[in-house]
């Protein structure tokens, strides 16, 4: 041990080298592996997790995840052959509900569930009890199960919660805690708490319930036969309002609780994964290189008795010291890393809080330490114990080392270029990605809107009617606001994606199958300032005015995509549609808007516009858009204050500016490309550092060759094109090989990609181009060293 802490001490630089680079690979590859545990390894609190699977409608041409209604989803569960419990959800999954907080209000996100939920799921509260079946009966008594991070967040983990109750503003029902949920267990993902279903929704209302169906798979059933029963379900004429042609999706628990998290874990996965092998391959070059300079060292070892196998032994406690020193400082980086994806993680990542370093990551970081210089510094320890006496004698230490090792080092080189170029290159389309999404057309103005979401007493404002009168005397006190240039109500806040009212309206003379055939379209209640306060432009017909009142002709307002799938090359102005569940409203077109992304920041959906006092919808929108003059966030307190003014019973929950929503969807891209660019970029300097060594060497070794070359009559510049040439042909050879992995990698990165495609040449030949030039960089300082080549000294040592 002492013999090796000499042996490292007379070379710092290159120990130093060693070190930063095993902690730079260890540290993130163990953040990752962290990551992985929490999220992949660990499992859920539940029981038999793989058995437990969701179930919705699909169709073949589309992703919208079709509902069951209320009464079907009964008679599902009453059928079943394939599981052993079902229960169902509602749909929309967590929907954030205003409580009375206080003399504030603030929202919890609440799940109702079917009494047999956490039955199907087995899963046991740390706390009280479990939704029984008992619980889930219109006028039973209200109540709730908390979730850990609620029961944390909202009651600071205090044991005696139960029997406390949290008061509904909506209703003003108090609901009684009466159990609390393991960590970990949040789904329909973000749940605060879960209620029971039928006993938070009157009976004549459970008519318009659209739930998901979660059950638990008997013994060897499988996903499939799962699938194909709901699908034989669906073929009933009776089963669903969406048509015959649905297929049943099903999908396990744990995948459907990582969402759109599991793939891009599995490209961070394989990053990391390349960056070690980066790392385990800079390493090995190092030691090579160290090892051709060390040969009349082991020559003399072996001339006084040390045996080869002995010479081996001490070589890997040398490499063993540094993967420990790595090791301990890649713990740190790996702290940091963790600490740096937590604070960019977006809000959907679920477990965030169980992301920590643990003894399971502590042990991964050694282990990946250990076996990374075993395979890796083994063979370089072999070959330097590996010398012909004489030759090593009398050779000149500075120039020592065989073709055999240099021609090893440079393919290690081409190998590390490869390897960072397939990770540059996923981090490449990543950022362009993100800059398409960043940009993409909106087709409204985001800049000085701001977004409202309102709370309403049911007792003031029962029903649809009531709430539209609420509007009616709201808005205009809103428009009165100095600095306010526009104020209209909307039915959702951006983003929110699909809502359980929207609908496949009928043109008129179509057929059954052709409705069925018809795309989903958002649909959303406005006013008639809606356009102009978001700023999207009537490109054909008008908007609405203040006379498209309940008695007067039914209108409706599309958008472009809508037009052309109904309409193609004709004009909609003064076509019909036929709305409603069973059709059996028709509406005038009397205008056409863009498609826009208020809805979904990756898919302008097609759309139709329903003025607000001719809807039929049993709600009235209750989320606002407001444009400003100034900066939106500053509005707040006074539309807050001018809402509980003119309304006592509503209350302003939550206000942010367009642009603040807009962060939301861009979280993960960012990320994502947050994430490829650390590891892209520590691969490249990486490869550079390999390459610089691997020059720097051949310039040191090939000393009096160079001489020679300078005394026969070649010039300084000779010899810096020789050097470069041979670094520019290992990142050339590196380069080739990287394109062809890049080429088979990046089909991993589709699920992750915007209006990009995993082949893009523009970035593949930006990313190559960027490698070359770092490249000719490494190669050029090494190579500027030979014009100090004094010919006379380089013969003389020999």
């Amino acid at each position: 041990m002492r013999v090796a802490l000499r042996s490292l001490r007379r070379t710092p630089g290159f120990a130093l080298t060693a070190i930063l680079t095993l902690a730079l690979g260890i540290g993130l590859a163990t953040a990752v592996f962290t990551v992985a545990d929490a999220l992949l390894l660990r499992r859920l609190p539940v029981q038999d997790q793989d058995r437990v699977v969701v179930l919705w409608g699909q169709k073949s041409d589309q992703d919208f995840a079709y509902p069951l209604g209320f009464d079907d989803a009964r008679e599902f569960a009453q059928r079943t052959q394939v599981f052993e419990r079902v229960a169902t959800f509602a749909s929309w999954g967590a929907a954030p509900l205003p409580i009375r907080d206080a003399d504030q209000i603030s929202r919890l996100r609440r799940a109702l569930v079917s009494g047999e939920f956490f039955d199907v799921l087995g899963a046991r509260p740390v706390l009280g009890r479990a939704l029984q079946p008992s619980d889930d009966v219109y006028g039973a008594a209200p109540v709730m199960v908390l979730s850990y991070g609620a029961w944390q967040r909202r009651f600071g983990g205090d044991t005696h919660v139960l029997g406390r109750q949290i008061v509904m503003y909506e209703d003003g029902v108090p609901y009684t805690i009466v159990g609390v949920m393991p960590q970990g267990l949040d789904y329909p993902r973000g749940s605060d708490f879960w209620a029971p279903v039928a006993a938070a929704i009157p009976p004549k209302g459970l008519a318009f319930v659209s739930l998901h169906v979660i059950g638990r798979l008997a013994p060897r059933v499988t996903v499939t036969e799962a699938g194909a029963e709901l699908t034989a379900f669906f073929g009933r004429a009776e089963a669903s309002p969406w048509g015959r042609d649905l297929r049943g999706a099903v999908q396990t628990l744990p995948r459907l609780v990582l969402g759109d998290v599991r793939p891009a874990l599995f490209v961070f996965a394989a990053a990391s994964g390349l960056l070690l092998l980066v790392t385990c391959i800079n390493v090995a070059s190092l030691l090579l290189v160290r090892g051709a300079g060390r040969f009349r060292e082991i020559a003399v070892r072996s001339a006084l008795g040390a045996g080869r196998s002995r010479l081996i032994v001490q070589l890997l406690i040398e490499n063993g010291i540094l993967a420990a020193l790595g090791a301990a400082l890649g713990i740190v980086v790996a702290a940091a890393a963790l600490q740096t994806f937590i604070a960019f993680a977006p809000a959907g990542v679920p477990r965030l809080d169980e992301i920590h370093l643990n003894a399971t990551a502590l042990a991964g970081a050694i282990g990946i330490a250990g076996v990374a210089m075993l395979l890796f510094g083994l063979a370089p320890a072999v070959m330097t114990s590996r010398v012909e006496l004489q030759q090593a004698l009398r050779s000149d230490p500075r120039q020592s080392g065989s073709r055999r090792s240099r021609l090893a080092t440079e393919a290690l080189v081409a190998g590390q270029v490869a390897l960072a170029l397939v990770v540059l290159s996923a981090a490449g389309l990543i950022a362009k990605s993100l800059l398409k999404l960043e940009r993409a057309e909106l087709s409204l103005e985001p800049s000085g809107l701001l977004i409202g979401e309102l709370a309403v007493r049911s007792d003031q404002h029962a029903d649809a009617a009531k709430q539209r009168a609420l509007l009616e005397r709201l808005l205009p006190q809103l428009r009165a606001i100095p600095g306010v240039r526009g104020v209209s109500p909307v039915v959702a806040v951006p983003f929110a994606g699909s809502a359980a009212w929207d609908g496949r309206p009928a043109a008129d003379g179509q057929s059954a199958e052709e409705v069925a055939a018809n795309p989903m379209l958002n649909m959303d209640v406005v006013t008639p300032d809606y356009f102009e306060t978001l700023g999207i432009p009537v490109l054909r017909g008008r908007g609405f005015t203040e006379a498209d009142r309940a008695d007067a002709p039914s209108v409706v307002v599309i958008s472009q995509s809508a037009a052309r799938h109904y309409w193609p090359g004709q004009d909609p102005i003064g076509k019909r549609l036929r709305m409603g569940a069973d059709l059996e409203r028709t509406v005038t077109v009397i205008g056409v808007v863009p498609d826009t992304r208020y809805r979904d920041l990756r898919d302008a959906r097609p759309s139709v516009y329903f003025p607000l006092r001719q809807s039929f919808f049993p709600f009235a929108p209750l989320a606002l858009a407001i444009r400003t003059s100034g900066a939106p966030d500053a509005q707040v307190p006074v539309i807050r204050r001018v809402i509980s003014e003119t309304e006592p019973g509503v209350a302003l929950t939550s206000a942010a500016s367009f642009e603040t929503f807009l962060d939301g969807p861009l979280a993960q891209p960012r990320l994502n490309a947050l994430l490829l660019a650390v590891f892209a970029g520590a691969a490249v300097v990486l490869a550079a550092v390999g390459l610089f060594g691997a020059m720097a060497t051949m310039v040191r070794q090939r000393t009096r060759e160079l001489g020679v070359r300078m005394a026969l009559g070649a010039n300084a510049g000779d010899l810096r094109r020789m050097v470069m040439g041979r670094g520019l042909a290992i990142a050339a050879i590196g380069s080739v090989l990287g394109l062809i992995g890049a080429l088979l990698a990046n089909r991993l990165l589709l699920g992750l990609l915007y209006d990009v495609t995993p082949t893009d040449p523009a970035t593949l030949t930006v990313v190559t181009g960027f490698l070359v030039v770092v490249a000719a960089v490494a190669s050029f300082i090494p190579a500027r060293a030979t014009t100090r080549i004094d010919p006379v000294v380089a013969l003389r040592a020999e």
